[in-house]
C-alpha cells in the first residue's frame, strides 16, 4: 500500500491543475445536483420492533388521512392572580384565542378546554391541544408565525399564556455557530502548531472543501434515498474534525522530510506513502464504527452512519489527492517562517516534548498504567447508574415558553399531564366493538398509577379505538416506565373477554421502548465494531497484543466519559457551569452516538500515534527507542488533532438546546480522557512493560494475514535516503 499511496502523491503532486481541476469539477457538480434536487424532507422517527412503533402504524393505518405523529401545540392559559380563567373576562378571551388558533390552513382542530374539560381543580389554568394536518416537519412558517401571533394576542388579554408541543420545535439543520467556534480555535492550534498561516490554512481548507463536497452530495440524493434534514449533522461534525486531522498529518509528515533534504516532489510522495497509510486505515476504522450503527436497527440512525461514513471516505481521498496537490502549488509555504527567510530548513531537534514524555514513561511505566487506570476507572463508575430516557421540555431552559409551559401544566393539573400514554384498541375483532373498547379503558383507568382516562375516540369503520391515559408522575420518573410495564403485563387479563387487543404508545411510551431497545443493541454493536477493528488493526500492526490493548483502552474512555456525562446532566453536579437548568435521564442515542464516534476517532490516535512506533521499529530500532521515536515525530500532532476534535465537539456545549449540550460534552470528554489519558500515557507504558512482547505475533497468524506495508518499508531504499551534513537548501517544486 505504501508503494501505491508514493506513487499517488508523487502524481498528484506533478498533476495538481488536474486535480485541482477534477475537485472543483466535483464540487460544481454536487452543488448543482443540490440546488436542484428536491428538498429534503423531515424524515419520520421510527423504530421498527417495538409496541410504541406498531401501535403508531396501527394508527396511520386505521385512520386514514391522519398522521400518528401530527404536529401539536398544547397552550395553556393561566389566569392572572387571584382570579379564575372561568371567570366571564377570562371566558371569553380564552374561547377567542382557541377560535383563533384554529383558523390556521393546516389546523386540524382546537379543542376548547371548556368543552373539553381540560381546566384545573382550583380553576387557575386551563390548556387547549391544537392538532395539524401535518408532521412539524412539513408545517410552514406562516402556520408558526399564525400560532405565535394569536398567542400574543391573548397574552395582551391579561392572561399569561404558554405553549409547548412539537409545533414550535425549531427547525434544526446542519452547520451553525458550534462549527464557527470549533473551526476558529483549530486555526488557532494549527498556527500554533506548525507557526505558519499556509501550514494551518492548508488543512481548514481542504476540511472545508470537503465538507462541501459531502454535504452537497447528502442534499443532493436526499430525495432519491429519503434522507431527512437531520442526516447531515454527524457528516457535518466528523467531516471537519477527521478532514482536519488527516490533512495535518500528511502536511506534518511532509514537513518532516523536506527538513531531511528531499525534494518538494519526493517528500510528498513520502507523506502519502507513510502518513497516507495510516489515514486510510484509520479513515477504515471510523467508516466500520459508522456503518455499525446499522446494527441498532433505527432507520434514521443508520441513514446518519453511512452519510457521516461518505463524509469520513471523502476526507480520506482528499488527503490523499488534494493536499498533495496543494502542497506542490506552495511547496515551501507550509514550511516554517524562519526555513522561509533562511533558505534553510533546520532539522527537527533530537529531543523535544514529546521525546521527554516518553522517556519519562519509559522510567516509570507502573505508576503512569496505574493512575491512568484507577483515575478513568474511578470517572467511569457513575456510568452504572446511567438511566436512559429522551429528555423534553422540563430539560429547556426556564427562559423558553415550552418549558413554562410544561411547569405551569406540572402545578395545574399533575406531572403526568406532560407525557399522557395512548392507548390503541383494536377492536376488529370483537362482537361490540365500543364495549370492549370501554371495557379496556375502565380496566386500564383503575390501575394504580393512572389518574384520570379520556373518552374513547373510534374511526370511521368503528373498529378501533384511541384514549389517553394520564400518569401521576412525571415522563422520565422511574415510576412512569414501572406503570407501562404493568399495564402491559397485565394486558391478557384486562383483554380476556373483550375479544378486542390494545397497545400502548405516545411519547413517553415511545421514550421507554427506545432505552430499552437500544440498552439491548449496545452489546451487539460493541461486538461488531470492536472485532472488525482488532481484524483490521491486526493487519495494520501485525501484532497481537496491540490491537486488544487500544480495544481495552477505548472501552476505558468511553466508560469514562459516561460517567462523567452522568455526574454532570443526570446528578447535577457541575451542571449550573454548563447551563443545564434541569437534570434527568441520558438521552437514549447518547451511548450508542458516543461509542460509535469515539471509537472512531480512539482508533485514529492509535493508528496515527502507533504506526510510527512500528515504523521505527520494523527499521531496527529497539523496542524502547521505538516508543521515543513514535512520540518524537507524532505526539505534537496527535495533540493538536485532539485539541482540534474537541474543540469542535465543545462548541456545541454552547448551545441552548440540552440534548445537544450532551452530546458535545460527552464527545468532547471522550477524546479528551483517549487522546491524552489512553493514548498518550496508558499506551506508552504497556507497551514500555511489554517490550518486544508488544509486536509478537504467532507465525501462523502472520502468513494468514494479508501484507500492507503501513510503515513504508518498501519506500526505504538507498537511492531515497538523503542525510546532508548540514542543513538542506529550500528548493523549488519540481515537475
Amino acid at each position: 500500500m505504501a508503494a501505491f499511496l508514493y506513487r499517488l502523491g508523487r502524481l498528484a503532486f506533478r498533476r495538481r491543475w488536474y486535480v485541482a481541476l477534477v475537485w472543483a469539477a466535483v464540487l460544481a457538480a454536487v452543488g448543482l445536483g443540490a440546488l436542484k434536487a428536491p428538498g429534503a424532507v423531515d424524515e419520520e422517527f421510527s423504530m421498527p420492533g417495538i409496541e410504541s412503533q406498531k401501535a403508531f402504524d396501527l394508527m396511520e393505518q386505521r385512520f386514514p388521512g391522519a398522521t400518528a405523529d401530527s404536529a401539536t401545540a398544547r397552550v395553556v392559559f393561566i389566569a392572572p392572580g387571584g382570579e379564575k380563567v372561568t371567570a366571564a373576562g377570562n371566558k371569553k378571551s380564552v374561547e377567542k384565542a382557541v377560535a383563533g388558533l384554529g383558523d390556521g390552513t393546516q389546523v386540524a382542530n382546537a379543542v376548547d378546554p371548556f368543552a373539553a374539560k381540560t381546566v384545573s381543580k382550583d380553576g387557575t389554568t386551563a390548556f387547549a391541544t391544537v392538532t395539524y394536518k401535518v408532521g412539524a416537519g412539513d408545517l410552514t412558517d406562516a402556520s408558526r408565525s399564525h400560532l405565535e401571533r394569536t398567542i400574543d394576542q391573548a397574552r395582551d388579554s391579561g392572561l399569561t399564556v404558554e405553549a409547548g408541543g412539537t409545533a414550535l420545535a425549531a427547525e434544526g439543520g446542519p452547520g451553525g455557530t458550534a462549527e464557527v467556534i470549533g473551526v476558529a480555535i483549530a486555526a488557532v492550534v494549527l498556527l500554533i502548531t506548525f507557526g505558519s498561516l499556509a501550514a494551518a490554512g492548508l488543512p481548514l481548507l481542504t476540511a472545508v472543501i470537503g465538507i462541501g463536497v459531502s454535504m452537497a452530495t447528502i442534499l443532493a440524493l436526499a430525495g432519491a434515498l429519503g434522507l431527512s434534514t437531520t442526516t447531515g449533522t454527524l457528516a457535518m461534525m466528523l467531516g471537519l474534525a477527521v478532514g482536519i486531522d488527516y490533512a495535518l498529518f500528511v502536511v506534518s509528515r511532509y514537513r518532516e522530510e523536506r527538513a531531511k533534504g528531499r525534494t518538494p516532489q519526493e517528500a510528498t510522495g513520502l507523506a502519502v506513502g507513510t502518513a497516507g497509510s495510516a489515514v486510510v486505515f484509520a479513515g477504515l476504522t471510523v467508516v466500520i464504527a459508522l456503518a455499525g450503527l446499522a446494527v441498532v436497527g433505527i432507520p434514521m440512525l443508520t441513514k446518519m452512519g453511512l452519510a457521516a461514513a461518505g463524509a469520513v471516505v471523502v476526507a480520506v481521498l482528499i488527503a490523499l489527492t488534494l493536499v498533495p496537490a496543494l502542497l506542490g502549488f506552495w511547496p515551501n509555504a507550509v514550511l516554517t517562517r524562519r526555513a522561509r527567510r533562511s533558505g534553510r530548513i533546520e532539522e527537527s531537534a533530537e529531543t523535544n516534548a514529546g521525546t521527554r514524555w516518553a522517556r519519562f514513561v519509559l522510567r516509570r511505566p507502573i505508576p503512569v498504567l496505574l493512575l491512568g487506570v484507577v483515575g478513568l476507572g474511578a470517572l467511569a463508575l457513575p456510568a452504572a447508574d446511567l438511566q436512559l430516557g429522551m429528555p423534553g421540555d422540563e430539560a429547556k431552559p426556564t427562559s423558553t415558553t415550552e418549558r413554562r409551559a410544561y411547569d405551569a401544566l406540572a402545578e395545574g393539573f399533575g406531572p403526568g399531564f406532560n407525557g399522557p400514554l395512548t392507548i390503541v384498541v383494536d377492536a376488529k375483532g370483537a362482537a361490540d366493538p365500543k364495549a370492549a373498547a370501554g371495557t379496556i379503558a375502565k380496566e386500564i383507568g383503575g390501575t394504580a398509577g393512572i389518574v384520570s382516562v379520556s373518552p374513547a375516540r373510534f374511526n370511521d369503520a368503528g373498529d378501533t379505538a384511541v384514549f389517553s391515559a394520564v400518569p401521576s408522575t412525571a415522563p422520565t420518573d422511574e415510576k412512569t416506565k414501572n406503570l407501562v410495564t404493568t399495564i402491559r403485563d397485565e394486558r391478557p387479563g384486562i383483554e380476556s373477554g373483550t375479544g378486542a387487543s390494545y397497545e400502548v404508545t405516545g411519547s413517553t411510551a415511545m421514550n421507554i421502548d427506545i432505552a430499552e431497545k437500544v440498552q439491548a443493541a449496545l452489546i451487539p454493536y460493541l461486538v461488531v465494531v470492536v472485532g472488525l477493528a482488532i481484524v483490521l488493526l491486526l493487519v495494520v500492526f501485525r501484532s497481537l497484543l496491540v490491537p486488544l490493548k487500544a480495544a481495552l483502552g477505548f472501552l476505558l474512555s468511553v466508560l469514562a466519559s459516561l460517567g462523567a456525562v452522568v455526574v454532570v446532566f443526570q446528578q447535577g453536579h457541575g451542571a449550573e457551569l454548563l447551563g443545564v437548568e434541569q437534570t434527568g435521564p441520558i438521552m437514549s442515542l447518547m451511548p450508542i452516538f458516543l461509542v460509535g464516534i469515539v471509537f472512531g476517532l480512539a482508533m485514529d490516535y492509535e493508528v496515527f500515534l502507533v504506526s510510527r512506533m512500528r515504523e521505527a521499529y520494523v527499521h531496527g530500532e529497539s523496542s524502547s527507542q521505538a516508543i521515543t521515536s513514535g512520540f518524537h515525530h507524532s505526539a505534537r500532532v496527535v495533540v493538536a488533532a485532539a485539541l482540534i476534535m474537541i474543540a469542535v465537539f465543545a462548541g456545541f456545549i454552547g448551545e441552548s438546546d440540552s440534548m445537544i449540550k450532551m452530546i458535545g460534552f460527552g464527545l468532547a470528554s471522550a477524546v479528551l480522557f483517549d487522546a491524552f489519558v489512553v493514548r498518550m500515557a496508558i499506551v506508552p507504558a504497556v507497551l514500555a512493560l511489554l517490550g518486544d512482547k508488544a509486536w509478537w505475533l504467532p507465525k501462523w497468524l502472520n502468513r494468514a494475514l494479508p501484507r500492507v506495508d503501513v510503515e513504508g518499508e518498501a519506500l526505504s531504499r538507498p537511492e531515497r535516503e538523503a542525510a546532508p551534513d548540514t542543513a538542506p537548501e529550500l528548493e523549488p517544486a519540481r515537475t
